[in-house]
């Protein structure tokens, strides 16, 4: 018996890197979850490793900043699955540089997919959360309690040189996720957020000429830190070195099973010991 058996979880961003770790993790304890990538292969090769363990995955493929995705990703999850009750706003990347140089595009962009997403994701999936809780109430059973978290960033508590637009973004996460935790109470669901330091995924991988690239939307994206910098950033943590995404993804979990139940309006740090 798992922990989270019976449950249904939705995790944005989840083909590669911390978001596919989250997925396995909540499927391994049991969650049905429904994938999302904006590419097809990494949305089906996460589904494809939770079904071979044994789990049950559905794939919603596209950009979470696309007009209707919000919907589409929620509905997955009722008409798959019959319910929703962990939300996981993961999805997004980084698109840097100081401010002087930072172009409407590229303020928009980051703001889009860190903050506007989530909020599109939350609204859509209110009606169900209320209408679950109202039944379970109305039929004099205890209402289960539902989890949202929200993926921020050091960035977003105490600011990046380079990052203005992500750690506005990942900023306003954190009102975000108060502001839903005081609204979202009587439905008997815990809102939090996991705000991640130096955790090792394609993004930040070592690039010693800067010209490591993702694609976003057809947009060549810059990604990767300098070594030297890498190496002077992990000897600022005190336990030594970057986390893995396998490690990113247990702080997510700790708020997503029963033992969190009494948790709310929290940030959690995954930094290791990493203040600013």
């Amino acid at each position: 018996m798992g922990k989270l058996d019976g449950k249904v979880a939705i995790v944005s961003g989840s083909g590669r890197g911390i978001g596919r770790e989250i997925a396995l993790k909540l499927a391994a304890d049991g969650a049905s979850v429904v994938v999302n990538d904006i590419d097809d292969a990494p949305a089906k090769e996460t589904v494809a490793a939770i079904r071979t363990a044994g789990g049950q995955a559905v794939a919603v493929v596209g950009s979470v900043t696309e007009d209707g995705f919000a919907e589409t990703f929620v509905r997955a999850a009722v008409e798959n699955f019959g319910g929703l009750d962990i939300i996981v706003n993961n999805a997004g990347y980084t698109w840097d540089t100081v401010i002087q140089k930072m172009t409407d595009e590229q303020w928009d962009a980051i703001l889009d997919v860190h903050l506007k997403a989530p909020f599109r994701i939350l609204r859509a999936a209110q009606p169900v959360i209320s209408a679950a809780a109202k039944k379970d109430a109305a039929a004099g059973e205890p209402v289960p309690c539902r989890k949202v978290v929200n993926i921020s960033s050091i960035a977003g508590l105490g600011g990046n040189a380079g990052q203005a637009n992500y750690a506005a973004a990942k900023a306003g996460v954190t009102g975000l996720t108060k502001a839903l935790a005081k609204e979202w109470g009587r439905y008997n669901v815990t809102v939090n957020t996991v705000a991640f330091g130096m955790i090792r995924t394609r993004l930040t991988e070592a690039s010693a000429n800067g010209d490591g690239t993702i694609d976003v939307a057809g947009q060549e994206i810059k990604v990767g830190v300098n070594p030297e910098l890498l190496s002077t950033m992990e000897r600022m943590i005190p336990l030594g070195r970057t986390g893995t995404a396998e490690e990113a993804a247990g702080a997510v979990y700790l708020l997503c099973i029963p033992e969190s139940d009494y948790v709310s309006a929290q940030t959690l740090v995954c930094g290791g010991g990493f203040i600013i």
